[in-house]
């Protein structure tokens, strides 16, 4: 049975026009969030604003996975997930300018829905850059450089590293 969602939470919208609040279910366990580029692991469950379900990666059993800040997934998750650290609940309310807009998504979701997503954010890793996608290099880029040009063989470079293992 549908029920009313509470509307609370913080404006984590890049305007503050309250187009995405952020609800902390569960804290995370790390410091650390990801970034633009990572790949990130999540399970969520998407509702409509009555509370009908329309969509749960919790329900098919697979964690659901994308590349943070590359548009593969509705604005509101761009945003939203790159404020979570891993372990963390969060429900995300999303206004239909940060998810589906004025079309809408199949039949499930009318035009200018407002949807309600409790993301749970499992593991995010950097960008794998090695030659056989084995993991064995795996690149994230804190701050970007400036400046457009890109250092050719024999160029003097200078970089920051910050190894882990």
């Amino acid at each position: 049975m549908a029920t009313e969602i509470n509307l609370k939470g913080e404006d984590i919208s890049p305007a503050k026009d309250g187009g995405i609040l952020k609800e902390i279910i569960k804290k995370g366990y790390s410091n650390e969030k990801p970034i633009t580029n990572d790949k990130v692991f999540v399970h969520y469950v998407g509702t409509l604003l009555d509370g009908t379900k329309f969509d749960s990666s919790r329900d098919r059993n697979q964690k659901f996975e994308f590349e943070l800040g590359k548009g593969s997934v509705i604005k509101a998750w761009d945003i939203g997930v790159a404020t979570m650290e891993r372990g963390e609940i969060c429900r995300l309310i999303c206004k239909s300018e940060y998810a589906y807009g004025e079309n809408g998504s199949g039949d499930k979701i009318g035009p200018n829905a407002t949807l309600i997503f409790e993301i749970e954010l499992f593991d995010f890793m950097g960008e794998d850059i090695s030659e056989g996608k084995d993991q064995s290099v795996i690149r994230r880029i804190f701050t970007k450089g400036e400046g457009w040009a890109k250092p050719s063989d024999g160029s003097i470079v200078d970089i920051s590293l910050k190894g882990t293992h």
